[in-house]
């Protein structure tokens, strides 16, 4: 490994080590199983708050050669473990088409942009697998830093390069996020964030000045125009790919239809029964779920509003 990137190397080894409750890598462990996997990774907000409520993130890579077309595939599991019931939404793809997207190489935006945040690796099924996480998220981080260096400022501080690195993968993606996403991103992950951008350019082969707090990056130009030019082409292709991704999940979610249910009870404490059939065409059978909601929701409204026996005595 050269000198140049063995600061970026350590530190992403480290921030896989990041803990993880028995609880998560017992759950890892049970889609590991299911997937025949090689790794998962645990990230999102469960990760930095280290609660089990809500649902937990996984990404799920396995054997085989790079996939063509749509990635990943989307589930939805629940599992029990020592009394704790957990939920977590599951995206799975081939190890071999993380390591090819974190590189930048492929017009979707969402790997290298995702993995360049705080990530833990729950589940591994070796040593060489643990390599080529280790590989893929580097490259997350080169990829990410050469484009903020071409999309920021001429000049500004580490934070201001990241802020402009999301913003404009957020306007990408199709994603609705709240004004300031990225600064509770930023936030969150202070210290993992501290000092990666200059651990990215300094892989990258990007030289920069210093003064201060203010960051100057050198970025030769061929680079520059090149990293523009395939922005550009990312910029114009992301929403269309992402509205067919979310097309395709929508009827190929695994356990879509549990989600919802879960989702609605959650919010509304309403429970909508499930069949069979319901559960294997969630899409399908969305308007029958979200009626049979409002039947409930009625149903409950005129219990409570009915007088008890005691008021009528």
């Amino acid at each position: 490994m050269s000198a140049d990137r063995a600061d970026l190397a350590a530190r992403v080894a480290a921030g896989l080590r990041a803990p993880v409750r028995d609880e998560i890598r017992a759950f890892a462990a049970c889609l590991a199983r299911r997937y025949d996997a090689r790794a998962v990774l645990f990230y999102g907000s469960n990760l930095r708050s280290g609660s089990l409520d809500g649902v937990l993130d996984f990404y799920v890579l396995t054997a085989g050669r790079r996939e063509r077309g749509l990635w990943p595939r989307v589930a939805y599991h629940e599992y029990a473990h020592a009394g704790q019931e957990m939920r977590a939404k599951v995206a799975v793809m081939t190890l071999a088409t993380f390591a090819h997207a974190a590189t930048g190489r492929h017009v979707d935006t969402t790997i290298w942009a995702r993995f360049v945040q705080p990530v833990a690796l729950a589940w591994t099924d070796g040593e060489d697998a643990r390599d080529a996480v280790r590989r893929a998220i580097g490259d997350a981080v080169i990829t990410a830093a050469t484009v903020a260096a071409a999309l920021g400022p001429d000049e500004g501080t580490e934070r201001e390069y990241w802020q402009a690195l999301f913003a404009a993968t957020y306007r990408a993606e199709l994603r609705v996020e709240k004004p300031g996403r990225e600064q509770q991103i930023l936030d969150f992950g202070a210290d993992h964030f501290d000092g990666l951008m200059i651990a990215g350019w300094t892989a990258a082969g990007i030289a920069h000045d210093r003064r201060g707090a203010i960051l100057h990056p050198h970025m030769p130009e061929a680079m520059g125009d090149e990293t523009r030019a395939r922005w550009h082409r990312r910029r114009r292709m992301g929403k269309p790919l992402n509205i067919v991704r979310l097309l395709r999940a929508a009827t190929t979610f695994d356990g879509g239809a549990r989600y919802l249910a879960w989702k609605v009870h959650r919010h509304s404490g309403i429970t909508v029964p499930l069949t069979p059939f319901r559960e294997r065409h969630p899409l399908l059978c969305a308007p029958v779920l979200v009626a049979g909601y409002w039947r409930e929701r009625r149903r409950m409204r005129r219990a409570a509003d009915q007088p008890s026996s005691s008021t009528r005595s």
